[in-house]
């Protein structure tokens, strides 16, 4: 088997007659997602992929946000927040 830098071994599989392979040896685990890519020698990588709601992808493409995000939950993380005031739907004048 030929190893690449950083990888280690772990088996040698052969495809199926739909050409899949098992990879849960290797750490793979039900509804893991990857990025295949395939070099010139016909090596294949598997890249770890965490897919996010589109509707979330603002933060992660906004520095931003992103940065304002992250105080508020390290704000709520050290107790810095709590309940938030009730506005009444009447005025104080009518009480």
């Amino acid at each position: 088997m030929t190893t690449f830098e950083g990888f280690e071994p772990v088996a040698e599989v052969t495809a199926d007659e739909r050409a899949r392979v098992a990879v849960g040896r290797a750490g793979a685990h039900k509804d893991d997602r990857y990025a295949v890519s395939v070099n010139a020698d016909g090596a294949i990588l598997l890249t770890p992929l965490a897919s996010i709601p589109k509707r979330e992808l603002l933060v992660w493409e906004n520095a931003e946000l992103r940065a304002s995000l992250f105080r508020g939950l390290a704000d709520v993380a050290a107790g810095n927040v709590g309940p938030r005031k009730r506005v009444s739907d009447k005025d104080d004048a009518d009480e």
